[in-house]
């Protein structure tokens, strides 16, 4: 058997167990407290969430985007494939080591992305860049949690609720589109989507890149 290796810890800002980063082989994953937040190995519904993104503004030809979260890079990744060579990307990551590993131990998944000349990461809570923005943006990818509830810290439930989603809409372009990520389905979620004035629809992605795994939800919300 493959021993598991303690690589780093960070403290999550607002959060009461720290994040640990592991490796396991050539296998990553990244830990709180029992819970996997993510793993090297599982990337397809966070490469989906790019995609489905840029099909809902397919029309907007130098797209804005704001990525709420960097972990392994694959949201990231993707994006700058599907949004394509016009298009801004800011990442907003609060914690900064996970950009130190992304440069670090884990570089060779991010794949040069962080020097991309049209990626900015900002060491930021993805909510107050969403407060205090006004239709700036054309995309809202959000994969901080594993749903739509402040996992990794409970000042992210402020992202989910009826403010924060107000808040979000009002950051979308006419015609942008806010994508969050999930493990499972909320109905309660897609209530408040659609009280917040947004069009929503529900898909489905496989967490591996061939199609298998777990079943993921994504959130496609338009601003009318």
């Amino acid at each position: 058997m493959i021993p598991r290796e303690l690589l780093a810890t960070a403290i999550v800002p607002g959060g009461d167990e720290p994040l640990r980063l592991i490796r396991r082989g050539s296998e990553f994953s990244i830990m709180l407290g029992a819970n996997e937040l993510m793993n090297s190995r599982l990337s397809g519904s966070e490469e989906a969430l790019s995609r489905l993104s840029r099909a809902c503004i397919a029309q907007v030809a130098a797209p804005r985007v704001l990525i709420g979260g960097l972990g392994m890079g694959f949201t990231l990744r993707a994006a700058l494939e599907a949004f394509g060579a016009q298009s801004t990307i800011e990442v907003a990551e609060l914690v900064p080591e996970i950009v130190e590993w992304a440069r670090g131990p884990m570089a060779h998944l991010h794949a040069g992305t962080l020097d991309d000349p049209r990626v900015t990461v900002c060491i930021a809570d993805v909510g107050a860049l969403i407060r205090t923005a006004s239709s700036r943006y054309d995309a809202i990818l959000l994969d901080v949690d594993n749903g739509p509830d402040g996992l990794s810290r409970e000042g992210n439930d402020a992202l989910y609720n009826a403010t924060g989603l107000a808040q979000a809409r009002a950051a979308l372009r006419p015609g942008g589109v806010l994508a969050v990520w999930s493990s499972g389905p909320d109905a309660r979620f897609t209530s408040r989507l659609r009280k917040a004035g947004l069009a929503v629809s529900e898909e489905i992605a496989r967490a591996r890149s061939t199609g298998g795994g777990a079943r993921h939800t994504i959130w496609l919300a338009l601003r009318r």
